[in-house]
């Protein structure tokens, strides 16, 4: 049975909907209009709304030369700082949670599920709440202004565990005694059917987590201390001077547009993956 609704029924949704976008998408366009003008017209706070003619030397000085205060280095170098962390955070939760999710469900050991719970209750430690004993342990070991110590204590994941464990208890018994048959061990029935049959949820988690390495504040402020380390959060908190000296808000403004581009890229360029991993019932 088809369902009839009135014009008004059909419009109030779509224009509920475009409400929302505009409230969300707004201060994106201030940014991006922003990025055009030139810093005194900013901070006057008669900014126009629409776009100045300064975009070209801008984006130039952002990415290749750098503001000429607070960080000193260009902002081509931080992306890529924050690309690297966030990619192997990403790669490295699901490689470590995805094997011991596979662990837990399909091999039978002393304290097996003891384990399983002692990683589910990291869950209630984030890094804020054992960030003095990481920085310590990060520090002894030299790992300061290094990409390691950005990442490596970041890159487990108990979140990541629960969900591969939940998704491999659905997966049937009978895939296990065929693989048996076949002659198949257990990194051939992990590589040639668990795998191919994870494919959607973890790239629905490799969006979740290269967003939240990319969005990473307080680790990357406390681990580095050079200008060629810092991540793109750290470079716009930076750029922001407090003191008398101007800020350029020309160049913040573009970093914050640049900052927002891996993301979303990552987040079209999986959309189909995402969107099915998350919903897929059997998931």
């Amino acid at each position: 049975m088809v369902e009839r609704r009135s014009l008004w029924g059909t419009l109030l949704p779509h224009l509920v909907l475009m409400a929302g976008v505009a409230v969300v998408a707004f201060p994106v366009y201030l940014a991006v209009v922003g990025s055009t003008h030139e810093s005194a017209v900013i901070a006057n706070g008669q900014m126009p709304l629409y776009p100045g003619g300064e975009a070209i030397d801008t984006y130039y000085r952002t990415l290749v030369i750098g503001p000429s205060r607070s960080t000193r280095e260009p902002v081509a170098g931080m992306l890529l700082n924050s690309f690297l962390m966030a990619m192997i955070i990403a790669v490295g939760k699901i490689a470590i949670s995805i094997l011991s999710a596979y662990a837990v469900v399909y091999f039978r050991f002393p304290l097996r599920m003891a384990a399983f719970w002692t990683i589910f209750v990291t869950l209630m430690l984030p890094v804020e709440v054992r960030i003095y004993p990481t920085y310590k342990i990060v520090a002894d070991l030299g790992l300061l202004d290094s990409m390691a110590g950005l990442t490596l204590p970041l890159i487990a994941s108990a979140t990541a565990t629960l969900l591969f464990r939940q998704f491999f208890m659905t997966v049937p018994d009978e895939l296990v005694e065929a693989s048996k048959i076949d002659g198949a061990g257990p990194f051939r029935f992990f590589k040639d059917t668990l795998l191919p049959l994870s494919r959607t949820n973890m790239a629905a988690l490799f969006v979740i987590l290269f967003i939240y390495g990319w969005n990473q504040y307080l680790w990357p402020l406390l681990i580095t201390t050079r200008d060629d380390m810092q991540t793109i959060v750290i470079g716009i908190k930076k750029m922001i001077v407090t003191s008398d000296a101007l800020t350029e808000w020309q160049i913040v403004m573009a970093t914050a547009v640049l900052a927002m581009l891996p993301p979303v890229l990552v987040v079209i360029g999986m959309q189909k993956l995402f969107v099915r991993g998350l919903v897929e019932t059997e998931k």
